[in-house]
């Protein structure tokens, strides 16, 4: 039984033979390995071209940007999860990454439709002024606005964008985020800082990194943090202590009778 949309069965990723790997149509062993950074690497691998110098280098600021944020609850549940089962670590991570939401991890992806559908309908003729407004007075969330610690401003997201605008990178949406941060300054009922989910697909998307991705950037970015929080656990378990904490935490509430 099929299910979905059906495509060509082919992949233009990789394939291998006994004596080769072809990995985007070069080479693995003779023309990447020891001539890519795993940065570079990854770019290839997503978008089938090797990365210009401004693309690897935005593309490694943007993931140690967002990798590391302290004991966050995607970082706890995957040390409670390794600390229950010390030779499960490939499930402890996966336990982390499951964690990784719009809520979490932020709303990249989320942000970078956001800021396209903007473009669109400036194009086409709507104040940016007014489409702020219309989510304002309808009560819904702006993508990539607001924190619950970094405030008056997120540095992260403050330090992308200068650096793009330093580099002369930004020729369409770090203008626009920029333009957009301003308005929900001036529009806003209460202070809403730019974090920095809103400034990772404004300079991925005037970079020419594929849209349909820009979620995988704080997903392979907060891997590398997972592992170093199983690393750490592995020496210095504190698992069961999170756990301990979370059970003291949380008063228990006799379910009132319904008679």
């Amino acid at each position: 039984m099929q299910i979905g949309k059906a495509g060509k069965a082919t992949t233009s990723i990789s394939t291998a033979t006994p004596d080769a790997i072809t990995v985007r149509n070069h080479d693995l062993v003779a023309d990447l390995m020891g001539h890519l950074s795993f940065t570079e690497y990854f770019f290839l691998l997503t978008t089938g071209r090797r990365p210009t110098e401004e693309q690897t280098f935005f593309l490694d600021l943007l993931l140690v940007s967002i990798a590391e944020h302290g004991l966050v609850p995607t970082n706890q549940v995957a040390r409670m999860t390794y600390a229950a089962d010390p030779d499960f670590l490939q499930g402890a991570v996966a336990a982390g990454l499951l964690g990784c939401g719009k809520v979490i991890l932020g709303t990249t992806e989320i942000a970078g439709a956001f800021l396209q559908d903007t473009q669109r309908r400036i194009d086409e003729g709507d104040a940016l002024d007014d489409i702020i407004c219309r989510i304002r007075d309808e009560g819904r969330r702006l993508p990539g606005f607001g924190h619950p610690l970094h405030k008056p401003v997120d540095p992260r997201a403050q330090r992308i964008l200068s650096l793009a605008e330093e580099r002369d990178v930004g020729r369409k949406y770090v203008p626009l985020a920029r333009d957009i941060e301003d308005a929900v300054q001036r529009l806003w009922p209460r202070p809403l800082p730019m974090n920095v989910s809103f400034a990772i697909p404004a300079v991925l998307l005037d970079l020419d990194f594929p849209s349909s991705v820009l979620k995988g950037i704080p997903i392979l970015a907060r891997t590398a943090s997972l592992l170093a929080h199983l690393a750490e656990e592995s020496r210095t378990p504190i698992g069961f202590t999170l756990a301990h904490h979370a059970e003291m935490g949380i008063a228990f509430e006799p379910q009132a009778s319904e008679d």
